[in-house]
């Protein structure tokens, strides 16, 4: 659980947190040409890191959402066709970084 916000209460806290989501997830939608490789060297989580997280909360709270529906709703459509449209192939340099462990891990 998060720190609370200095003189915000909890319920207005968590549509402050949703809203910031809300716009990553947006953001991410429209940076197609940021490939998921790019911000797991960088920043260590990519898009299928927030879809597994939104899954995981979905799970703790007993809700039937799919790893395709969590996917979907992070991508904007469904993981295969953003792949086919969107997803190139690792450059060797991207794919040894990673490789090297130096991501920040998930």
């Amino acid at each position: 659980m998060s720190e609370p916000m200095n003189g915000i209460d909890p319920a207005t806290q968590t549509e402050l947190e949703a809203a910031v989501f809300r716009r990553l997830v947006s953001h991410l939608r429209n940076r197609t040409d940021v490939q998921n490789i790019d911000l797991m060297n960088l920043a260590g989580f990519c898009r299928n890191c927030l879809s597994n997280w939104l899954k995981d909360a979905a799970d703790e709270r007993g809700l039937g959402l799919s790893k395709d529906q969590s996917r979907e709703h992070v991508y904007g459509m469904p993981y295969e066709e953003w792949k086919q449209k969107h997803q190139t192939e690792a450059r060797p340099d991207q794919q040894a970084r990673f490789a090297s462990g130096q991501t920040g891990g998930h």
